[in-house]
């Protein structure tokens, strides 16, 4: 492989998995959920969530069909589960404005529901499988490393883009693509059960 041509795939594989991770677009929910804490609580939210994303994309990408063969789970299945538990997150947040619980640590928020599902969903689960089919590892892996890196920078200024927006419209925001998240989450659903009536079929 060439230096262009691996330049292209990593540019491609990162573009990709970036769009499907959209941290932009879970800015109002990330500071819905930490408006409550300091700033050493939301640092430790932000790195567990990076840290816990990456190996989960990682793990997957190099794993997941043997897993899902393991347990006989299809993709479609997974599709379906991740799908129920963002619409459920999705549920919570327009009900209350809020995913936050007083009793939740940093780390137990920035690995669920932070990592995942909001980052690391069924979407960039299957197209980190799909990035390793149609590239190399190392590709794939690097991709996993700088999508994350730009994750971790965006979650390292939520705190100004909060002062920014203000306590009123980060809630209406976060309703908002909370209303978007539910969409979305019903969007999964229905591939997942489209899937299994074609393969019924």
């Amino acid at each position: 492989m060439s230096a262009v041509e691996f330049g292209v795939n990593l540019a491609k594989a990162v573009i990709v998995l970036f769009i499907i991770v959209d941290p932009l677009g879970d800015i109002p929910i990330f500071m819905s959920l930490m408006e409550s804490m300091t700033g050493v609580q939301k640092r430790k939210v932000f790195n567990t969530a990076v840290i816990i994303g990456s190996i989960l994309l990682l793990v997957f990408a190099f794993t997941g069909q043997e897993i899902f063969a393991i347990f006989g789970v299809s993709l479609y299945a997974f599709e379906v589960a991740g799908g129920i538990l963002l619409l459920i997150i999705a549920m919570r947040i327009l009900i209350s404005g809020s995913m936050h619980e007083e009793n939740s640590s940093p780390e137990s928020i920035g690995a669920v529901p932070i990592a995942m599902p909001l980052l690391v969903g069924p979407g960039a689960i299957t197209t980190t499988i799909f990035n390793l089919q149609a590239y190399d590892v190392f590709v794939t892996a690097l991709s996993v490393v700088i999508v994350m890196v730009i994750v971790w920078v965006i979650l390292r200024y939520v705190d100004s883009i909060y002062r920014f927006l203000g306590k009123t419209g980060s809630l209406v925001i976060a309703r908002v693509v909370s209303l978007l998240i539910a969409a979305l989450a019903v969007q999964y659903i229905l591939n997942g059960v489209e899937q299994f009536v074609k393969i019924a079929h």
